[in-house]
């Protein structure tokens, strides 16, 4: 097995420029698009990176395909291995037949069937999907023994310098087409091939631009190896960003990216939801989680960007349809109006009716009701979901209940009744 390599220092512009000059016929030159909606909302110039349109519909195919097509004729005709949830997996696959070597994508059990199909679709009969396990820890594990088992070529998802130069060809595009001087730069961060790797051409052609990586609330992997100045590995991560929630940020990526990230800045996942819904109905934008990071985090710094040249990237839109339920969800419960409460009420006639009367507003709706009769108690909890028009409907409900003395717990908050109920 291939051991990964280290940069000294940063990627060249020279490597990017070389890795540039390899994918430009195999992927899309994705348009840096300005968008209308955000510029006027945050009174700046705001500039979309769109890899959503990339051909994968993510920007790993630089990465994985700068990687694979840099291998020696000896090494491709061993294979290769990877362990993947998604958008690499694709990138991987597509590379693979591309260059028609053969590959092994080791992907959790549990990944979506509509994920599979596509890294199927693009590697055809180039590539071997095995799913294993119930965490990308177990895909990682399979395929690292595979690799030793067979003598095949490890294909790292970020912390390889020729992945990390792949992924820099995006900011290569970005500084060509920009007609003017870019003042601020946010991308998202997962295990941090992009931000190095688009980070570090910035860095050297165009010092002056602010770089601020976004990261998930749930997952502030690099975050903390900033602030401890280490590679830290989290316990435990919030996976509903799964494009950009790792337990670890890879170890070439963080000792690039802590040279010249402005900031990182954490998003909480409700927001990055409320951000998706927005960019579909606003602009008809389909992205995934991890491809709204960068949109989500201007609120952090629109009083910094007022009147600024901003470029946020767009890292992917491999959304499942069938999340967006959830989607709507976490959006309804991060804006405020939507409430889960566990409300204990007497066992008797007209109780329900009596709340309904007496707590629930004008513009109040209760949008989940769960409730059985216990035998010989007086009083029982009912799980009760409440829809407001405003979130300051939501203050004036909870006085009620508490002037007329109802016991109810609200369960927002609670991470096991939550996933229970969304």
């Amino acid at each position: 097995m291939q051991e990964t390599e280290e940069f000294v220092d940063l990627p060249t512009v020279e490597s990017i420029v070389k890795a540039h000059r390899k994918l430009k016929d195999v992927v899309t030159r994705t348009p840096l698009m300005r968008n209308l909606n955000l510029s006027e909302r945050y009174q700046a110039d705001i500039w979309l990176k769109r890899e959503d349109l990339q051909i994968v519909r993510s920007y790993k195919l630089r990465g994985a395909y700068n990687k694979i097509s840099s291998l020696t004729e000896e090494e491709q005709h061993r294979g290769i291995v990877c362990a993947s949830a998604g958008n690499h997996a694709q990138g991987v696959a597509y590379s693979c037949k591309l260059l028609g070597i053969h590959g092994v994508i080791y992907m959790p059990a549990p990944t979506p069937k509509q994920k599979v199909s596509q890294v199927r679709m693009w590697g055809k009969d180039k590539v071997e999907v095995v799913l294993i396990g119930d965490t990308f820890d177990d895909a990682y594990a399979a395929a690292m023994k595979r690799c030793e088992e067979e003598s095949r070529v490890f294909i790292h998802p970020f912390d390889d310098p020729k992945v990390i130069e792949g992924q820099g060809t995006v900011g290569l595009e970005i500084l060509e087409d920009a007609k003017e001087e870019i003042d601020y730069l946010v991308m998202p961060i997962g295990g941090g091939g992009l931000s190095s790797g688009v980070g570090s051409y910035f860095q050297q052609i165009s010092p002056a631009t602010k770089i601020y990586g976004v990261e998930p609330e749930g997952a502030p992997a690099m975050k903390e190896s900033i602030v401890q100045d280490r590679v830290v590995t989290l316990d435990k991560i919030e996976k509903f960003v799964d494009g950009a929630a790792v337990q670890r940020v890879g170890d070439n990526t963080f000792r690039i990216a802590k040279q010249f990230l402005e900031d990182v800045i954490l998003v909480p996942e409700g927001k990055v939801c409320s951000t998706i819904l927005r960019l579909y109905n606003e602009d008809a934008i389909v992205v995934e989680p991890a491809g709204a990071l960068s949109i989500s985090a201007l609120d952090a710094i629109k009083d910094e960007i007022k009147g600024k040249k901003v470029v946020c990237v767009v890292s992917g839109s491999n959304n499942d349809i069938g999340r967006m339920e959830e989607i709507k969800q976490r959006s309804l419960l991060y804006e405020g109006y939507k409430h889960y409460f566990m409300i204990r009420f007497p066992q008797r006639a007209g109780a329900l009716r009596e709340y309904l009367i007496e707590i629930l507003g004008p513009n109040d709706d209760i949008c989940h009701f769960e409730y059985t009769k216990k035998v010989n108690r007086e009083k029982a909890p009912a799980i009760v979901g409440i829809e407001v028009k405003s979130p300051e409907d939501f203050d004036a409900l909870m006085i009620r209940m508490e002037k007329r003395g109802y016991k109810f717990e609200l369960l927002n908050e609670n991470e096991d009744m939550f996933h229970f109920l969304i």
